[in-house]
């Protein structure tokens, strides 16, 4: 690491994950190719999208180091982040900075990430393992879905005059992530798919010591609709994503933290699907997702452990 204008600049890996969305795609590789401190190299995890995205990609020229791995199936997000960790890891980065192919960050939000990570570092010690950006929706309002949840003193680092805020997890939209904690919890778990996989990992990692939102380093999350997670929306047309949240987080409650939170994720789930009026076949499908947690119970992954894919 060494010292520049100001900040300390570090090899850092951005990772990328696409599927289809490949107008998007562009608007984020360009948002990331304007940072005032640039990635190592940028990694783009192309979840064998079928929009054109592989035949774009093939031909992309680009002020920075770019590898482009095609999947041979869609792993989602949660397969595909494990792959653009792995390879971040492997290639020496200092640090992993991970986002969904929406996510567009400002032009300063990678440096006030190491900036907001190496204060964080100087107050708390070593073993803060991640720093994420404060998330906004295309309107300039809060993001509803990309919330961190913070810790009881959440507060401690502002009154030293930091902008961090400390916090126990977060979403996978801009974050942050030192090659040590890598190498100590490993990966998240591809199994997962989408949904959930973030707040597990992100919990994972703040098992001794909190993470930190950095509230000057902003992105903007081009997602549909500004909603948070409400099992009371569940149609037919969501329920799929719905269906991997259920089985994730019923697993994770389960064999991670006991049968009761187990349960009384199950009691709440079932009450937001009865308030919500969803449809009764609707409701019968989650519920069996919470009952398949019982047995779905995925295995950490360590870096040295994972073969890469190859396209």
């Amino acid at each position: 690491m060494v010292r520049a204008g100001g900040f300390t600049v570090v090899n850092v890996a951005a990772v990328v994950v696409t599927f289809n969305r490949l107008d998007k795609l562009k608007t984020v590789i360009s948002s990331i190719e304007a940072q005032t401190l640039q990635p190592s190299t940028l990694i783009i995890i192309d979840n064998a999208s079928t929009d054109g995205t592989d035949q774009y990609l093939s031909s992309l020229t680009s002020t920075l180091n770019v590898e482009i791995v095609t999947m041979k199936e869609n792993t989602g997000g949660a397969g595909g982040f494990a792959e653009g960790m792995s390879r971040g890891y492997r290639a020496g980065a200092d640090h992993v900075w991970i986002m969904d192919d929406d996510c567009y960050p400002s032009e300063t939000a990678l440096q006030n990430l190491v900036v907001g990570f190496d204060e964080a570092v100087a107050e708390l010690g070593p073993d803060v393992p991640f720093a994420c950006s404060a998330v906004k929706f295309v309107d300039d309002t809060l993001c509803e879905m990309n919330n961190p949840v913070p810790t009881w003193d959440w507060g401690r680092l502002l009154i030293k005059g930091q902008q961090n805020v400390m916090v126990t997890s977060c979403s996978f939209v801009s974050v942050l992530i030192p090659r040590w904690a890598i190498a100590e919890y490993g990966l998240p778990y591809s199994e997962y798919f989408i949904w959930f996989d973030d707040k597990e990992y992100t919990m994972r990692l703040t098992h001794r010591c909190p993470g930190v939102q950095v509230l000057d380093s902003v992105v903007t999350h081009d997602m549909g609709e500004n909603k948070g997670v409400n099992f009371a929306d569940v149609n037919s047309k969501n329920v799929w994503k719905f269906a991997y949240g259920v089985r994730n987080e019923s697993s994770y409650l389960l064999h991670h933290r006991g049968f009761l939170y187990y349960v009384e994720f199950g009691m709440r789930l079932f009450v937001s699907l009865r308030r919500g009026r969803v449809a009764i076949q609707l409701r019968g499908k989650l519920m069996g997702k919470w009952l398949r947690g019982i047995t779905f119970n995925p295995k950490v992954s360590h870096v040295d452990d994972v073969p890469l894919t190859r396209a």
